[in-house]
This record gives C-alpha cells, sequence and structure tokens, in this order.
C-alpha cells in the first residue's frame, strides 16, 4: 500500500519556519503561496526574529505558537536546519518539508548530516521530503509550499527541477492539461519518488503521473510502483546516453548503456519514455484523451498531398503502420468523397473542403467506422477556414460556419466510435480546433508531435502484465568463476551445454577424449575473448586431430588449462547472446540478441530487467532485426524460439539471485529446429 502521506498532502495545519519579507529569500515565495488559502487550514509563520511577516504576525519559534503543527517547511540557513527539525518534531510535525540545501549534494559530509536527520525524522514518525528542493503544492487539497502557483489539473508532477515544472505549465496550458500536485523531489533522505508515486496512484484527484528524475534511487522499485499504478507515468531523464559503470569485460558489458537500460525497465512497466518537455506534453496530451487501441493500422487523413506524405511518414517514424486501405473501406470512403479524392491511404479531400466544409466530419466518420483502422492521424488546413474568415477560396462566413459545424461532427463521430484520432492543424488556437480540444481531441500544430500523441495511444503491451519481474532470494555466492565453474552453475539450472571435461595435459587430453565421440572442440581456458586470441578450434575429427590441435595451441599460448568438448552440430542453428549486467540503479538488466563473434558488430540486442519471464524473452527474440533468422530463411527450417527463451529465463534467474556476479553471459547460445545448447559461458565478479 505504500506510506501514509496524508500529513503530507492534506494536512491539518502548516507553518513556514524561516518566512520573511525579503522577496530575495525562499521563505517569502513560500510563505506568500502558503497563505492562498487561509480558510482551509490555519498556516503559522515563523521568523526568529518575530515582528510581522506579510502583514501578519510571525512566531519567533514553532514553541511559540501554542499548538501542534502538523506540516512544516523549514527554509533556513544550513547551520541551523537540524535544530528546525528537532524543534518541528518537538511540536507534533507529521511531515516535513526541507527547502535548506547543503546536504548530500555538497559532498560525504552533506551526506553523513543528511542520513542523522532522515533518521530522526522516521524514528518520530514522520516523513521528510527533501532536503534540498523547491517545496510542493496540492490543487485538490489548496495546499501552495512552493514558489510558484500552478494550474489546477489532472496531472501529478514528480520533479527535481522547478524550472521543468514551469515549462511544463506553458506547454500544457493550450491542451488544457494541469497539475493536481507539484513535488520537488529533491535529495530524497526519506520520502523517495518510489512513495510518491505509490501515493499518487492512490489519489483520486491525479490522473496521469508525470516525472523528471536524474536519480531513481531504486530504479527496480520505481519500475514496479509505475507499473502498478493503474494510471498512466510519463517519464523524462537525464543522462540516459552515457554507459553505466561496468567492468566491460564482455560483450554484454560493451554493449549495455544506461539508455538502454532506462528504456527496458520503461517498456516492461508500461511507462511511457520521453526525451523532452515538449514531448512530455504531447504524451501526457494524448493519454488524457484516454481512447486507446491495440492496434497500430493508422489512416492518415488530410486536405493536401504534401501534409499527408509528410504525416504518413512521421507516423512510419514513431512506429505505427500506414496500409493501404481495403476494397471496402475504399469504396465507403468513395462514396463520400469527389472523383478526385484519394481513398487508399492517405486519404485526400483534394479540395473537396472548399466546397464542403462539413466532409471532413463525414470523412472522419467513415474511416472511425472501418474495422481495419485502428486509429486516425488528421492534418493539414482544418482549423483555417474559422481562424481567417473563409480559408484559400474565399468563401467568408459560410466557410467558417460550415467548419466550425464541421469540428461538432467529428466530436459527436468520435464519441460514437472513440477509436484514437488526433489532429494537426496550422491553426491550433482557431475556434473550430479549440472545439476539439474541449471535447479531448489532441490538437497539434507540429506532425511529428501529432504522430508521438498517436502513438502513445496505439499499440499492444508487452507480454504478460506489466512490471518488472520479482528478484529471486539470494543463492549461495558463486566461488569459482572459473569457465567450468560457470557451466556447472548454469547446468544445474538447467542450461543444456555439449559434454565437456577439463584437461591440463596430454594424458588427461586423451583420457576426456574416449568419454565421448567426435568431433571435438578444444578452448584454451582463463583468457579474456578465447576466439580472438585464436584459442578455439572446432571441428576436430578425431583424437589424433584434438592432440595436433592441443599441441600447437599450447605451444603458442601456454595456457594452464583446456577444455575438451563435443562438437555441436551447427547445421540450421542460429547462435544467439544471453548476458546479465548489474547496474547500480535498476539491478540486473538482461541483454539478449544475435550472438558469435559478430555480436557487437551487429548490434542486434534488446534488454530487460531480470529475470526475464518466457513469455517476454520470447517477445525480445521476436522482436530483433534480424528475427526472420529465427522463423527460417531460404529454406532453413525455423528454430524452437520457444525453448531458446525458456533457458533465457533460467540464465537471467541465475544471474539475477546472485549478485556478486557482475557479468554473466552465455555466447553463443545456439538455437536449432529440435532444441538449445549452451556454447560458451563466463561469469565476472563484482
Amino acid at each position: 500500500m505504500g506510506r501514509d502521506l496524508t500529513a503530507l498532502f492534506d494536512p491539518k495545519s502548516v507553518a513556514v519556519v524561516g518566512a520573511s519579507d525579503d522577496p530575495a529569500k525562499y521563505g517569502h515565495a513560500v510563505a506568500s503561496q502558503a497563505l492562498r488559502a487561509p480558510g482551509r487550514r490555519p498556516v503559522h509563520l515563523v521568523n526568529r526574529r518575530g515582528g510581522t511577516v506579510l502583514g501578519r504576525p510571525a512566531a519567533t519559534s514553532l514553541a511559540e505558537i501554542g499548538e501542534p503543527v502538523e506540516l512544516v517547511v523549514i527554509s533556513v540557513p544550513g547551520p541551523g536546519f537540524e535544530a528546525a527539525v528537532d524543534d518541528a518534531l518537538s511540536c507534533g510535525a507529521r511531515a516535513i518539508v526541507a527547502i535548506t540545501a547543503g546536504f548530500a549534494e555538497t559532498g560525504t559530509a552533506g551526506l553523513a548530516r543528511q542520513r542523522a536527520v532522515a533518521a530522526r525524522v522516521r524514528e518520530a514518525g514522520a516523513v521528510l521530503v527533501g532536503p534540498n528542493c523547491l517545496g510542493i503544492a496540492d490543487n485538490t487539497t489548496e495546499l501552495y509550499l512552493a514558489s510558484d502557483t500552478f494550474a489546477p489539473g489532472g496531472v501529478a508532477l514528480l520533479s527535481q527541477s522547478g524550472n521543468l515544472a514551469l515549462e511544463l505549465q506553458l506547454r500544457m496550458d493550450p491542451h488544457g492539461l494541469g497539475f493536481s500536485r507539484f513535488v520537488s523531489l529533491g535529495n530524497q533522505a526519506d520520502v523517495t519518488l518510489v512513495d510518491l508515486v505509490q501515493d499518487c496512484a492512490r489519489h483520486e484527484g491525479t490522473s496521469a503521473i508525470a516525472v523528471y528524475a536524474e536519480d531513481f534511487g531504486d530504479g527496480r522499485a520505481f519500475a514496479r510502483a509505475a507499473a502498478e499504478a493503474g494510471k498512466p507515468v510519463v517519464l523524462l531523464t537525464a543522462g540516459r546516453g552515457t554507459a553505466s559503470a561496468r567492468s566491460a569485460q564482455s560483450h554484454t558489458g560493451a554493449l549495455t548503456t544506461s539508455c538502454d537500460v532506462v528504456a527496458a525497465a520503461c517498456r516492461d512497466a508500461g511507462v511511457e519514455l520521453v526525451a523532452s518537455p515538449r514531448e512530455m506534453t504531447v504524451v501526457l496530451t494524448a493519454l488524457n484523451a484516454r481512447s486507446r487501441a491495440a492496434g497500430r493500422r493508422t489512416a492518415v487523413f488530410t486536405d493536401g498531398g504534401g501534409h499527408g506524405v509528410i504525416a504518413a511518414d512521421a507516423a512510419e517514424a514513431a512506429g505505427l503502420d500506414v496500409p493501404e486501405l481495403g476494397a471496402e473501406a475504399q469504396e465507403g470512403l468513395r462514396a463520400l468523397l469527389w472523383e478526385q479524392s484519394a481513398v487508399g491511404n492517405p486519404v485526400d479531400l483534394a479540395g473537396m473542403g472548399e466546397q464542403d466544409p462539413r466532409s471532413y466530419a463525414t470523412t472522419v466518420g467513415g474511416l472511425l467506422a472501418a474495422d481495419e483502422v485502428d486509429a486516425i492521424l488528421m492534418t493539414g488546413y482544418f482549423g483555417g477556414y474559422a481562424a481567417s474568415g473563409g480559408g484559400l477560396g474565399g468563401g467568408g462566413a459560410t466557410l467558417a460556419e460550415g467548419e466550425q459545424q464541421a469540428a461538432r461532427d467529428i466530436v459527436t463521430h468520435w464519441r460514437a466510435t472513440p477509436k484514437p484520432l488526433v489532429v494537426q492543424s496550422m491553426y491550433p488556437q482557431s475556434p473550430s480546433c479549440r472545439t476539439l480540444v474541449g471535447a479531448g481531441i489532441p490538437v497539434f500544430s507540429a506532425t511529428e508531435d501529432a504522430a508521438r500523441a498517436l502513438a502513445a495511444m496505439t499499440g499492444m503491451r508487452p507480454a504478460g502484465p506489466p512490471g518488472v519481474a520479482a528478484l529471486p532470494a539470494a543463492a549461495a555466492p558463486l566461488l569459482d568463476t572459473g569457465y567450468h565453474g560457470v557451466r556447472r552453475l548454469l547446468g544445474a539450472a538447467g542450461v543444456p551445454f555439449p559434454e565437456a571435461r577439463e584437461v591440463s595435459g596430454e594424458d588427461e587430453l586423451l583420457a576426456a577424449a574416449a568419454e565421448f565421440d567426435g568431433p571435438y572442440v578444444l578452448k584454451a581456458l582463463h583468457l579474456l575473448h578465447k576466439s580472438d586470441a585464436g584459442g578455439v578450434a572446432l571441428r576436430l575429427a578425431n583424437r589424433d586431430a584434438l592432440l595436433a590441435a592441443y599441441r600447437e595451441m599450447h605451444a603458442r599460448l601456454g595456457a594452464p588449462a583446456y577444455s575438451v568438448e563435443a562438437m555441436a552440430d551447427l547445421s540450421d542453428g542460429v547462435e544467439l547472446i544471453v548476458g546479465v549486467d548489474h547496474d547500480p540503479r535498476f539491478g540486473p538488466v538482461a541483454m539478449v540478441g544475435l550472438g558469435g563473434v559478430l555480436t557487437e558488430t551487429l548490434r542486434d540486442v534488446a534488454f530487460s530487467p531480470a529475470p526475464v519471464p518466457a513469455a517476454r524473452a520470447e517477445q525480445l527474440l521476436r522482436g530483433l532485426r534480424t528475427a526472420g533468422l529465427l522463423a527460417g530463411v531460404r529454406g532453413r527450417p525455423a528454430v524452437d524460439v520457444a525453448a531458446a527463451a525458456d533457458v533465457i529465463e533460467r540464465i537471467t534467474t541465475v544471474a539475477a539471485a546472485h549478485p556478486e556476479i557482475a557479468e554473466l553471459e552465455v555466447n553463443p547460445l545456439l538455437v536449432r529446429p529440435d532444441g538449445v545448447l549452451a556454447l560458451d559461458s563466463r561469469a565476472v565478479l563484482a
């Protein structure tokens, strides 16, 4: 259920410690905002000099107030912060909002101070937001404890940036969006992003949760909370493009970046990941429309060929499909439009809008009724007739009135068949477009924004329920990280390997070869990348060939040990890679993709938090660029993808149960029509 944050968002009383008449001080801004709703709850101002602040008597201390205060905002210089916290707890505070900075963000000493304060707050049964935050606001409870005013609405914004909140407000206003809550995360010494997501999920006044985070804390817990929220979660984060800290001793380490990790966790949790405040606004607007479709078959509808082609390209770039409409749908549209209109997709009025503006509505109605259409992107001049008093073709008030009636008719059609519908207009502020916006149909000025919005409203979710799989119980630490030690670890979990023996001399080599038939493989052990070093010999037909290969390899490499293995049948097989890398924020993260020696060259890989359930593993494999190889090409049979997915689940579960392993990799994992074999593995300790 999460922590009880009632005292934080709907306190019975509030005090601002550090309230000031000086406009340059943050205590002035917070106190001014706190007084906006004096009838909702008592608001006390505290200034150590007493007197008046903002025309109201100010207490010199919390104790002087003479009654308990449930929520205390602290905006005092750093040296006085701990004393202010102790005073707040002594006066019965159940929640503290710490504006004061100078803690974990300053280094080790500041972090120690921060932890000590957070421990005192938790011991007292209270909650703390911050320190180093910019306050909070809740429009649903008239709680205003930030420096700025936020228009009311359904979006809860949890942010590590105050300026970002202001930009979002400016961008959201034309789309009719506002805020239910704003929380500046600060250093998250006590109340974390996860706590806030969970509370906003329960909050009736919140319909969507927007997050700007530079520090997730526990990224896996954030993903789980977002998946369980039952409301849309949109994430903007910084620093996704840099490589996460790792030993980089495997293909997995070389290919996994923090960008991949965040994107994978968001996909599995059903979180919309965005790259800018503008994109965040676009996605929030789309999700506010509340019409979703499982499919991505998109009809592009336009009144000009150029707009139609550009919109079709933008739609496909956003991951939507723009297929040619079938014969039945085209015939239905021809009955609505004139001869020169295009009905294949894009659907183009070709000037009919200037003759009859209501043709926009009849066409939208026809497309909504078509079973083969999942969503509609309408683009072009619509809105211009009312905005310019008649449009390019003249007609004055008649065209303007016709267009506004068309907007009302579009709303009627859409409400009767509420498929995702997004509009791009050259005149998004026109009366006709405002009619659409007022009804909940998103309107944008940029084609790429309209396409991105539609993508957020369409498409299948990941296989299985949204979320990140729970970590298994920690297993006994792996002590033997040698080649055969890792093999035994994975083999015990049900990962199949060819027969193999470790040897350290010619006698052991020949004894091992007598235990199973050739052809053989010889591998030099304790090398970082055996293939690159010439430490692998394949297809050794008999014992003589094996012995010759051993003598040549040992003379060249002098490895302390070797592995003799049964040569797998590579015909009709596809080589995959399965690796798990431990991310500092999200824990174990799996990578699956095309394997073998070309892994880093081809870079056809996909990611998911580990362990990866078999259903999701199969989805990842079938989503690879080279997935056609798995289905069989040029006469080759299809391979057993389900068996591969099952082995991926086993490998990633082992890795997730061993936090002492920084990287675990099986490469290649040979997938054949009749099953799976792991041909090589390695582990790197943290």
